[in-house]
């Protein structure tokens, strides 16, 4: 038989080990203590003359847990000994949920007036303004890109300069959106901007509350028209005004450069120490006050006789 064959063989649990469920039980019982110890489950076999007993765990809290004592004994003795006892998770016990960033957990509609939502330096939503660095020279055919590239690549670029075809007035008014019967009157306009301005504007408890207006907000989708030179459309998904017609006085505490959210911490793992054990009182102190005093202790009640 190869070794992969022997490695893939069930270990055989010692017979000594498999027996010493009492040792076990008093090892588990002396971790917690009478009563929360339950039945005798199983007994697996951790390796040679190694054999982890498992009690069902009647603790307050902990279904489906269950508690492990290892036991094992050494080669050609028939004394059994206590390894290690712990209390792990069974297949069904009550587990706290995995850890989540609080950014992970946001939803949509959870922001509040005078809550800030930080976005993160790397937002995939946002990308960097205009600064004027990548603007062409003045008076230049192609970009200085495509122009680098030009010299690159050793290519031809022909200046094909674009005639306008001149059209009819009804076909310039169609692309320009004003080929309809009747339009939007002033009057119209004027009403239509007070109803939007009161539900998204500056006199929202929303916008009071906000670090900032949204008329720098990375997330506002300019519109076009008069109108685009007092309102835009929210495009943060986490923002109340989310696809809405906003002021641009408005203003959210999603604002993208409310704050630069930091690296989400997450907590680091668990450091076991196997070389040393911590002390665990089990019972209450008598001097804690927590523990009932029975009546001989108590001091003789003065009767009031001499």
């Amino acid at each position: 038989m190869s070794a992969a064959t022997r490695s893939r063989t069930p270990r055989t649990p010692d017979r000594l080990c498999v027996e010493a469920v009492e040792l076990a039980r008093a090892a588990a019982e002396e971790a917690a203590f009478p009563g929360v110890v339950g039945a005798h489950v199983s007994a697996v076999a951790e390796g040679d003359r190694v054999v982890t007993h498992f009690f069902e765990s009647k603790e307050p809290g902990y279904r489906g847990w269950r508690w492990a004592v290892t036991v094992t004994r050494a080669s050609r003795a028939k004394n059994v000994t206590l390894d290690e006892t712990v209390l792990l998770p069974g297949d069904d016990a009550l587990l706290a949920p995995e850890w989540v960033p609080w950014s992970e957990r946001l939803r949509p509609g959870d922001m509040g007036p005078g809550d800030l939502l930080p976005t993160d330096a790397e937002d995939l939503r946002l990308e960097p303004g205009w600064s004027g660095e990548d603007a062409p020279p003045p008076n230049s055919v192609v970009s200085t890109e495509m122009a680098e590239l030009v010299e690159a690549e050793d290519a031809d670029v022909t200046d094909r300069a674009v005639v306008p075809v001149r059209g009819s007035i009804t076909s310039v008014a169609e692309e320009l959106g004003m080929r309809r019967a009747r339009v939007l009157s002033r009057y119209g306009l004027h009403t239509a901007a007070d109803r939007w301005d009161e539900s998204f504007g500056a006199k929202t408890p929303m916008a009071q509350a906000a670090p900032a207006s949204c008329v720098s907000c990375g997330f506002l989708v300019a519109i076009g028209g008069s109108l685009g030179q007092a309102f835009g459309v929210c495009a943060n998904e986490f923002s109340p005004a989310d696809g809405r017609l906003v002021s641009l006085s408005y203003g959210c505490g999603g604002h993208s450069e409310a704050a630069v959210m930091p690296a989400p911490l997450r907590p680091a793992p668990p450091v076991l120490d196997s070389m040393a054990s911590d002390e665990f009182t089990l019972r209450p102190a008598s001097d804690t006050g927590s523990v009932p005093v029975s009546e001989s202790d108590l001091p003789a009640a003065d009767l009031g006789h001499s």
